[in-house]
């Protein structure tokens, strides 16, 4: 049977953390029903990557019977310097800090492993809130920068027996994130897919799935409500089976390529970030050489047809909107999909 787990943080992103620790994070979502967890970093867990520490991670995982993923770090060179911590972990090298994270993860069995391509930076104004239209570089020199560095990587990724899984994250298509696969190696670099995400960078989540499942091995689950607005189109995250996603197909593409992903959902709570299309701006459309006018075309449908929550609702913090409604939400959508899938 498919798994069902979580992608969880464990420092604080929006309020305070929601666990003390990994070890009571696993009986929270052992207590939701749930079958395992992505930890988005590794120094998260262990900021020294004690290995005793670590090792009675995976024991209590494995205790529990939930499967363990995750998080090594980004790998865009124009960024890492926001990641002092992985750098001092390398005595000064950032490639060593990360070499480090690999070889602590492949220590305890876990090769499934989480990265990204840039962060998203709510405060700046418009599309300039994601790496991918910085304007001290642009984002084929990030890519190109990204390869380079993931290229030094590979050796030990391949030592330790890791898959490096880029995310379908709010700066880099499904298009770019293939030719990164090919360029560096399946075999060592795969695609965490978002299906929220996507949607972020034009493109509808159904296409995308059948893009990028060929190299999927891990996921980041949850809806989108899509909105038309005076800036362009806003997208809104939501629980699985209460925004726009149609999920059989998403589905059918993933499981179809790797029958034994793990299906992890990512949730948010309280507010409902709130990400923009801008494509009626010319440098946003510039900054997208693969789009497809059919793929926005079918993203500007489904914001029509979205009735869901208002503009207002969507924009308005909701306490009652929990972290742990949004999982179980999210977790009964997708074991009913799941049921009937396999009906």
């Amino acid at each position: 049977m498919t798994a069902v787990g979580l992608d969880i943080k464990l420092e604080a992103t929006y309020g305070p953390p929601p666990w003390p620790d990994l070890f009571a994070a696993f009986d929270n979502i052992k207590d939701l029903g749930l079958d395992g967890v992505n930890v988005r970093t590794l120094y998260e867990v262990s900021p020294t990557l004690d290995p005793g520490y670590l090792r009675e991670i995976r024991a209590r995982a494995d205790e529990l019977g939930l499967y363990l993923e995750l998080g090594v770090g980004k790998v865009n060179p124009y960024m890492t310097g926001e990641f002092p911590y992985i750098r001092a972990l390398g005595d000064g090298s950032y490639l060593a800090g990360m070499q480090k994270l690999i070889a602590a993860a492949g220590a305890i069995g876990v090769t499934n492993l989480w990265s990204a391509t840039g962060g998203f930076k709510p405060e700046l104004p418009g599309y300039f809130s994601t790496d991918r239209f910085r304007t001290d570089t642009s984002w084929p020199q990030q890519l190109a920068a990204t390869e380079k560095f993931l290229k030094l990587l590979a050796p030990t990724l391949r030592e330790y027996g890791c898959r490096l899984n880029l995310e379908t994250h709010e700066e880099i298509t499904t298009y770019e994130l293939v030719r990164l696969v090919e360029a560096v190696g399946p075999d060592v670099l795969g695609i965490c897919f978002d299906s929220a995400n996507v949607f972020v960078r034009g493109e509808d989540a159904v296409q995308a799935a059948r893009r990028a499942a060929p190299y999927v091995h891990s996921t980041q689950l949850r809806d989108a409500a899509l909105v038309v607005t005076d800036d362009g189109i806003s997208r809104f995250l939501a629980p699985i089976g209460e925004g726009v996603i149609d999920w059989q197909p998403v589905l059918d593409a993933l499981l179809g390529a790797n029958p034994d992903l793990n299906l992890t959902i990512e949730p948010i709570g309280v507010i409902r970030a709130e990400m923009t299309l801008h494509p009626y701006d010319p440098v946003w459309l510039a900054g997208h050489p693969d789009l497809d006018a059919g793929e926005l075309a079918q993203i500007y449908r489904l914001a029509h047809a979205y009735d869901g929550l208002s503009l207002r609702t969507l924009r308005t913090p909701d306490p009652g909107f929990t972290f742990d409604v949004f999982a179980t939400r999210s977790a009964d959508a997708l074991r009913t999909l799941l049921s009937k899938e396999s009906a």
